[in-house]
Formats: C-alpha cells, sequence, structure tokens
C-alpha cells in the first residue's frame, strides 16, 4: 500500500524520472520498497531539512 504524503508527486511525472533512477541501479536483487515510495521521502527530506 502506498502512503499519502503531501510531497507524492503525480505519477506521470514520476514515469518521466523513473528510467533515469533506474538506469543507475545495478541489477541485484528485486526492491522491497516502491522506487516512488523512495523519491517522495527524498523530497521531503530536501524540503523538512532534516529537522
Amino acid at each position: 500500500m502506498i502512503k499519502d504524503c503531501p510531497f507524492d508527486i503525480i505519477r506521470e511525472a514520476f514515469e518521466e524520472i523513473r528510467p533515469l533512477l533506474e538506469s543507475v541501479r545495478k541489477q541485484t536483487k528485486p526492491r522491497a520498497v516502491a522506487l516512488c515510495e523512495v523519491f517522495c521521502d527524498v523530497l521531503y527530506l530536501l524540503k523538512s531539512s532534516c529537522q
């Protein structure tokens, strides 16, 4: 289940970013967390400045 957060980006916008994010990953085991959730969490950390 994908959580709702104020930093969720539109899925269509994320689909434009996804190839760039996936191109730098080494092919190892499958992900345990959705890439979109990780990206939204990074946006949250950038906005909140890790308070």
